[in-house]
């Protein structure tokens, strides 16, 4: 699903997000509701970036990219901690383009996400090459999301994927 998003631009470097478990809902932007075969699923667009919701028999997970006012933690490379039965793991990478490549990126990105039923992006006004997208899919006991944050003006794209699992108990 791509829709065209009625704020400003909020969270305008990369180097502006921040990562945090465990938040509650912020206001959104645009949602997807997502039923991923006994998960529930929910896509969150934010004027400052993304939140995924996921939600099971076991809890309720709550992972925010964004421009958070107050934070002090930074976008990390990577995470892997336990959230109550599950086990969630996240990586973050920027990459760096070109003026030249970045719009072909932006294009390409766009429309694999807004294209498959379980994606979201939303477009920010002023650049059509300013957007947040997210994708969710559901592989055996885990779930898993991709995020792409764009900043055409800096000329990066921040990507972003995650995976939550049912936590293995250790033998005895």
């Amino acid at each position: 699903m791509l829709t065209t998003l009625t704020t400003s631009y909020t969270d305008t470097r990369a180097a502006d997000l921040a990562w945090a478990l465990g938040r509650e809902p912020l206001p959104a932007l645009a949602t997807l509701d997502l039923e991923l075969t006994g998960a529930k699923v929910q896509l969150r667009l934010l004027g400052a970036s993304h939140q995924v919701l996921l939600e099971e028999d076991r809890g309720v997970c709550s992972e925010t990219v964004a421009c958070l006012p107050g934070s002090s933690t930074p976008l990390p490379l990577g995470v892997a901690t336990q959230v109550g039965d599950w086990e969630y793991e996240f990586a973050a990478h920027v990459e760096m383009l070109s003026p030249g490549s970045f719009g072909g990126r932006a294009q390409e990105l766009l429309a694999l996400v807004s294209d498959h039923p379980h994606g979201l992006a939303g477009v920010f006004p002023g650049s059509p090459h300013a957007f947040t997208a997210m994708l969710a899919q559901r592989h055996e006991s885990q779930v898993h999301w991709r995020t792409w944050h764009a900043y055409p003006q800096d000329g990066q794209l921040v990507m972003t994927r995650t995976r939550v699992g049912v936590r293995v108990k250790a033998a005895v």
